[in-house]
This record gives C-alpha cells, sequence and structure tokens, in this order.
C-alpha cells in the first residue's frame, strides 16, 4: 500500500500526526496512537494490521 493513501485513511478518520520520526510518524487519535513507517510503500500486510487494528475504513 503506498503511504499517502494509508495517511488519507488516517486523516479521514480523524487521526492527527504528533511528531515526525527518523523511520517513522507517530499519529495518534484520543489515547490511541500509531506508528507508521516513513517509506513510500508499507508492506501489505502491515497496512492491513494497522487499519484493523484501529478499525479504520
Amino acid at each position: 500500500m503506498k503511504r499517502r493513501d494509508l495517511i488519507q485513511l488516517l486523516e479521514a478518520n480523524g487521526w492527527q500526526l504528533v511528531r515526525h520520526g527518523e523511520k517513522h510518524d507517530i499519529w495518534a487519535k484520543g489515547d490511541r496512537w500509531e506508528s507508521i513507517p516513513r517509506h513510500r510503500e508499507i508492506d501489505e500486510q502491515l497496512a492491513r494490521a494497522i487499519i484493523r487494528r484501529q478499525g479504520l475504513r
């Protein structure tokens, strides 16, 4: 999955960027947070795990 598609999905569900890291960005919504890799392509299994874990769609 392209990183920008995952970021758009997060933003559409009310997530906000907390901070940039060297290899990951931290996104949060309320008391939940998620670390998103800073690669152009994110492994499909990892992207599906993030989407499922955070209840996105």
